[in-house]
């Protein structure tokens, strides 16, 4: 088998080793391909996970292929089944991975990438959201799952407004279904949050919105979600930040009604429990989502690369150059 690892912070080789033989009740699978996460090392703001050991890189489950082995005690997978996986270590050309963390896709996704952990993420984000037609929903942070959740919005018939900081997503959340869409910044061409409150005030008669949904974590993204949310609506706060830093923005959404919901995915299904089961359960929504017409990534594969390419694959998904939606390492 061929994975990278570390040598040193930010230093990525290609190594050969001997194929790894599946435990009880786990699979090995011959990857196809995987996501890439920004959360990934080679993180942003210089805060690398300087990780050195000779572990095959990949800390978030992103990886679909074929089972080529069996192990003890696995009665629902068979050696050929095209799957998606949730286990760790996708950099590399195979993977071991615990069967209840796998699922099967139908053939009529042959050929179609499956980044599971991203697609997860959005079934969950967006089932605990619960979207109905006719409701204002307000997307704030247009990246992959963004994206993916003004479409499913859209689809269910609610009034989407995106917003996000890059100007080059406004045209995807547009193509998405987002009926408005705007940029969020200091000056020039794009809003401030002052802006875009009183324009979202104006856009629906002075209700605001029943769902909110953050991808971002930031501070003050957080804070503009609260205000956009109206009295008994919901903010859905689906970014990496901790429910207790935001007490302050919260506690006056709480007294006058409305509902805050924390609910990450970014790093679930990393091992057995309710986390896993939360995970598996959304690749399953998400299988069912893309059959029925409610959900297609395919157009936000926005860069492939090769394995032998990772760093750069990484860099990309720090970065977000224009145009970028989601990077796939493809063997």
């Amino acid at each position: 088998m061929k994975a990278a690892v570390f040598t040193g912070p930010e230093q990525i080789t290609i190594v050969s080793d001997t194929l790894p033989q599946p435990g009880r009740s786990q699979v090995r699978i011959k990857l196809e391909g995987c996501g890439v996460l920004a959360c990934d090392p080679i993180s942003r703001d210089g805060q690398d996970k300087a990780l050195t050991s000779a572990e095959p890189m990949g800390l978030n489950g992103e990886g679909w292929g074929v089972v080529d082995a069996i192990g003890p005690n696995v009665r629902s997978l068979s050696i050929g089944d095209r799957v998606a996986s949730l286990a760790r270590s996708a950099y590399a050309s195979h993977h071991l991975a615990d069967a209840d963390s796998v699922i099967p896709l139908p053939p009529l996704l042959d050929g179609m990438p499956f980044p599971g952990n991203s697609l997860s993420r959005v079934m969950n984000i967006f089932r605990r959201s619960d979207i109905k037609a006719g409701k204002r929903v307000a997307i704030i942070g247009i990246d992959f799952v963004g994206a993916l959740l003004i479409q499913l919005a859209s689809t269910a018939k609610a009034h989407v407004i995106a917003i996000s900081r890059r100007p080059a997503s406004l045209a995807v959340a547009k193509r998405m279904g987002a009926a408005e869409a705007f940029i969020i910044g200091e000056h020039g061409a794009a809003d401030d949050p002052v802006r875009i409150i009183e324009t979202v005030h104006e856009l629906t008669g002075g209700y605001l919105c029943d769902r909110v949904i953050d991808t971002t974590g930031e501070a003050g993204l957080i804070d503009l979600a609260a205000q956009l949310t109206n009295a008994q609506g919901r903010l859905i706060m689906a970014g990496c930040q901790q429910a207790n830093s935001h007490e302050g923005v919260m506690q006056p959404l709480r007294e006058r009604g409305a509902r805050a919901i924390q609910t990450d995915e970014r790093n679930r299904g990393m091992g057995p429990g309710v986390g896993s089961e939360v995970c598996v359960d959304g690749m399953l929504e998400a299988v069912a989502a893309i059959m029925d017409g409610r959900l297609d990534p395919t157009p936000l594969y926005t860069h492939r690369y090769r394995l032998e390419e990772l760093g750069q694959a990484l860099i990309a998904a720090r970065d977000q150059p224009d145009g970028f939606m989601k990077a796939l390492v493809i063997y």
